[in-house]
């Protein structure tokens, strides 16, 4: 399995890889409530293969899980006292990682959140932080099997969602790690 950054050609591919799982979650017992051109947004999507913060991994020619990492947390994570103390440029932060339910529990999900790991080491990063929406055991379990820590939950604002409670997670890179 190869994770890559998506290029702008591939951006038409990437947008039909959410809205491919988005329809393909909506029977199963984690709907994320993800809603197609909400979350994730077309801007956002671009914006971040432009950036080359989107990675993707493909089997047979098509895009089967994609993430988006970047520095850019939630409005609400400026409120939140974080353990590890670092400024927005020193923190990783994950956003958009899914998988095709049909290539579920195949490594494909934790195999993506190695590679930020090691990616936020390499550029000496402090730490990771993401949210979840509660609920969403799957995702829940696989950030703490990788050692993040689930801090607190707090409601907060995204588009597709609304006002709702999501978990916060964070992974501690000690300098030793870099």
């Amino acid at each position: 399995m190869e994770i890559i950054k998506a290029s702008k050609k591939q951006y038409p591919d990437v947008r039909a890889f959410y809205h491919s799982m988005i329809d393909a979650l909506k029977t199963s017992d984690y709907d994320l409530g993800w809603k197609k051109d909400i979350y994730p947004a077309p801007d956002f999507l671009l914006d971040s293969v432009r950036n080359g913060q989107l990675y993707i991994v493909m089997d047979a020619g098509e895009i089967i899980a994609s993430m988006v990492i970047n520095h850019e947390g939630n409005d609400s994570y400026r409120d939140f006292q974080w353990p590890t103390q670092a400024q927005p440029d020193e923190v990783t932060v994950i956003h958009a990682l899914g998988v095709l339910p049909s290539y579920g529990r195949k490594g494909i999900g934790r195999q993506m959140v190695l590679f930020a790991i090691d990616t936020a080491r390499r550029n000496k990063q402090k730490a990771i932080r993401l949210d979840v929406l509660k609920g969403n055991f799957p995702a829940e379990g696989l950030y703490k099997s990788l050692g993040f820590r689930k801090l607190h939950t707090l409601e907060m604002f995204y588009e597709n969602t609304g006002w709702v409670d999501f978990e916060l997670f964070e992974y501690e890179i000690k300098q030793t790690d870099n």
